[in-house]
């Protein structure tokens, strides 16, 4: 357990002494509570206003205070506080404007009047411990109650918020935060009570590590407070550049007793508290080290403070700060105008501030209210026309999140006390609200989680596990009128999107190059960094990528391999597409093939023609003149199948391409298998007692025997197809620079099956064929189906090592080709013949000559 964990439970013992003296003071009315410390504090440093709901509020108006004696050698005793401070002023009057508008208000917790109490925390936590057991008690340090505190709107340092959520968690009262940002403060398993109107730092340094990587910046420096705040919020980089080029080059804490080191980066960040900021750039400009870049947190991004520091204008100008979001409070302007120590009699804070605004002491009751040893004042002081931190409403950051924690409070309130009010599509609806006396502070927690509302500037309001959205403001501190620093608008933060101007940034020395703040110089496009051994990860060599690998980002700390369909350029800086190669339509291969592929298929046609104009000559009735036909057309069906096998393959081209291949010549070899069995019956019935041979072969078993033959290809097609179909494949597995467009078969079982029973009906009727070859048949047609049925073998067994043996677009121009050339072989051996009768030889395409020829 840690001195953090263990001080509350310190500093809590005499406050419960202090709570259980006001339970006595139940028991005995005579009986006087003295706290251990001075009890006239709680109240003197504050404001408070009673209400049916009592709103807590801490507010740091002073500067921190000298730390505190905790040797127990003596009784605990918390020193005044010192330094008061004009900003935190405002803060508190947003919570009173914030809570008289919402009594104002009849939409909102109608006939609830809202109160506050708000106290000093001197931004230390025995401070802030002791003024929210105060306010949740109702205790005011004499033993005389108030109200209770429904929730707390506070602290404004993370470290005090985290002993405040562990402090208020068990009692189940909610806080809200208008200024903590500590990343650890988002665990909702520890801090279940804690929401905030403030972004984590978790989006601030996201924000300055996109700053980094964007202006190059891999060697960056950190001073950070030695708190929750400063070491979360560096830690939270340290994620966010985790896997980056960028990386720490030192982490020094900053305390105000010491200094941190100056090392070679020239980018610093730093994590602090404004006041801490001061001394530690003020011994900056002391040792001369002016020539650093600083990215400010957003606590001291926008400080009045350091800006109208002249012996810091050398070191902080060209400043990069993250800044809370700016938003306007419509009428604050003129509630802080007329402030004045008449209309808020009780606030202590109200008089310090016209005691040195004014230099008087405020009359009360026609008596000095203080003693100062200030003159009285007359009375007529005013705001009006005195531009300080109170009054300076031109960039209401810090103050809009205090006047949105009370609205947020009072939404939820107004969930709570099932409140209704007049709308515009029923405006008759009564305005009310249950009871506020009954509430507690566990119900107010639940509504909180589940708040939703419209904020004045019509934004969309809600709490997402106690946060809210990230917006920030990126502000330059850049010199203006007089010589003076001024910070500029250069930039929003909005979720994860970061919007730069970068042409309106002014760099230290008020130049327009950006700093360079790297240990070893980017390595180039196209290669990849080698962290050297020994040193940080920032110092580095350069290797160019391998081949097939790109880096198109400097500083990149590896080379990234192309997608499988992208090749590197010879710059290793792109990948570029691979050539797709498939035979294509417009190449010289893929038109030679489609023209040779056309010319057969005007050939067939050609014969076709030839065939039906001498239909009822003899030698094309011979052997079963449909037959012919037939053959022609699955020869024609060979040559145009072969145009599928062309163009870049899909889904269906490939299907296509298999099944068109192989029915296409299963019809081919089944007519030419068929007219040679023809043959062979033919001569077998020219035998004595065989005529009747032919009977049993005749033209309809013929056309029954080819349809048997084809059909059971179209059913061998049909099962592969259905089961595992060819498919287009992207062949990548070719090291370099090509995509191969293909077609697998899919079912290596189903096309071996369809080339299979190819091959069988080729192999049986080549068989027949050659039997048949000298027998006296009309017009020798059984030799030339030997001769074709030889080329289409020798063609087909030639064909497997060439396909194998072919890359590419090749192996499918080798399979075009066999398609082509088995289809030539059958049309020209089995069809030129008969055509060279025809045409040229007319006087043997005779019937007398046809039974010549059989005799």
């Amino acid at each position: 357990m840690t001195a953090v964990d263990l001080f509350p439970c310190l500093t809590l013992l005499p406050l419960l002494l202090w709570v259980g003296c006001e339970v006595a003071l139940g028991i005995s009315q005579d009986y006087r509570c003295v706290y251990l410390d001075h009890a006239e504090h709680l109240d003197a440093v504050g404001l408070s206003q009673d209400g049916d709901v009592v709103l807590g509020a801490l507010i740091n108006f002073y500067l921190l205070p000298p730390t505190l004696d905790l040797s127990f050698t003596k009784e605990p005793y918390l020193q005044s506080c010192s330094e008061f401070q004009e900003s935190p002023v405002q803060w508190a009057q947003a919570v009173v404007f914030a809570v008289e508008e919402i009594n104002r208000n009849p939409y909102l917790l109608p006939g609830v009047r809202l109160g506050y109490r708000i106290m000093d925390s001197c931004t230390r936590y025995p401070h802030s411990l002791r003024a929210v057991m105060s306010m949740i008690s109702g205790g005011n340090g004499t033993c005389e109650t108030t109200r209770p505190a429904k929730l707390i709107i506070g602290d404004s340092a993370s470290t005090q918020c985290i002993i405040l959520s562990r402090v208020l968690s068990p009692l189940r009262v909610p806080m809200i935060s208008y200024l903590a940002t500590c990343v650890c403060l988002s665990n909702r398993r520890e801090y279940p009570n804690f929401f905030r109107t403030i972004p984590s730092d978790m989006y601030q340094a996201r924000t300055m590590a996109q700053m980094a990587k964007r202006f190059g910046w891999t060697w960056v420096g950190a001073v950070v407070a030695d708190n929750d705040y400063g070491l979360q919020a560096v830690q939270a980089f340290q994620e966010e550049t985790k896997g980056t080029s960028i990386c720490l080059a030192f982490v020094s804490t900053l305390l105000r007793e010491r200094l941190v080191k100056i090392s070679s980066a020239r980018v610093i960040m730093v994590f602090a508290w404004y006041v801490d900021v001061e001394v530690f750039l003020t011994e900056l400009v002391r040792r001369n080290v002016t020539d650093r870049q600083f990215l400010a947190s957003e606590i001291w991004s926008t400080s009045s403070l350091l800006l109208s520091n002249p012996e810091l204008f050398t070191i902080t100008e060209g400043t990069l700060g993250v800044a809370v979001r700016s938003a306007p409070i419509p009428g604050f302007e003129k509630h802080l105008r007329e402030l004045h120590p008449s209309r808020y009699p009780q606030d202590m804070i109200l008089r310090v501030l016209w005691e040195r605004t004014f230099g008087c002491s405020p009359v009360q009751n026609n008596m000095v209210a203080s003693q100062s040893g200030l003159p009285p004042c007359s009375g007529k002081e005013s705001l009006e026309g005195i531009q300080n931190g109170v009054t300076d409403v031109s960039n209401l950051r810090t103050t809009y999140n205090v006047y949105l924690a009370v609205y947020a409070a009072a939404h939820a309130l107004h969930s709570l006390l099932a409140c209704t009010a007049p709308t515009s599509s029923d405006p008759t609806v009564t305005p009310r609200c249950s009871a506020p006396d009954i509430i507690t502070t566990q119900q107010l927690l639940d509504h909180l989680k589940h708040l939703n509302f419209i904020t004045q500037l019509g934004e969309k309001f809600y709490f997402q596990d106690g946060e809210i959205s990230a917006v920030y403001d990126i502000v330059n501190w850049q010199k203006g009128p007089g010589g003076t620093l001024q910070y500029v608008l250069i930039g929003r933060l909005e979720g994860p999107n970061l919007i730069l101007n970068e042409s309106a940034i002014k760099w230290p020395g008020n130049s327009n190059k950006v700093p360079v703040s790297v240990c070893t110089a980017e390595c180039p496009q196209g290669t990849r960094k080698v962290i050297k051994k020994g040193l940080p990860v920032c110092c580095f060599d350069c290797l160019p990528c391998a081949e097939g690998e790109f880096n198109n980002v400097t500083g990149s700390l590896e080379c990234y391999r192309c997608p499988p369909e992208f090749w590197s350029n010879h710059l290793r800086t792109a990948c570029v597409p691979r050539e797709i190669e498939y035979l294509s339509f417009n190449e010289t291969m893929g038109i030679s093939l489609m023209t040779v592929a056309a010319c057969g298929a005007v050939m067939t046609a050609a014969v076709g023609v030839v065939f039906v104009y001498y239909r009822q000559t003899p030698i094309v009735k011979a052997n079963n003149s449909e037959l012919s036909f037939l053959l022609l057309l699955s020869l024609k069906l060979c040559f145009l199948c072969s145009l599928v096998f062309v163009g870049q393959p899909s889904l269906w081209s490939c299907r296509l391409q298999q099944a068109a291949f192989g029915i296409s010549f299963v019809l081919c070899i089944s007519c030419i298998l068929v007219k040679t069995i023809v043959v062979l019956v033919a001569f077998r019935s020219a035998r004595p007692g065989s005529a009747a041979l032919m009977k049993w072969f005749g033209p309809g078993q013929q056309r029954g025997s080819v349809l048997f033959f084809t059909c059971i290809q179209v059913i061998i097609c049909a099962v592969w197809l259905s089961l595992s179909p060819p498919f287009p494949h992207r062949n990548l597995s070719i090291q370099g620079s090509k995509v191969i467009l293909e077609c697998m078969v899919g079912s290596v079982t189903g096309f071996s099956l369809v080339l299979g029973y190819i091959g069988l009906l080729a192999a049986v009727c080549f068989l027949l064929a050659f039997f048949a070859r000298k027998l006296p048949d009309n017009f020798n047609e059984a030799k030339f189906i030997t001769f074709s049925m030889l080329i289409f073998c020798a063609v087909w067994i030639t064909f497997v090592p060439a396909y194998i043996s072919s890359p590419g677009k090749y192996s499918v121009a080798v399979e075009i080709f066999a398609i082509l050339a088995s289809s030539f072989g059958l049309l020209i051996c089995i069809f030129a013949p008969k055509c060279y009768i025809i045409l040229l030889r007319p006087e043997k395409n005779t019937k007398k000559f046809l039974m010549g020829k059989m005799q």
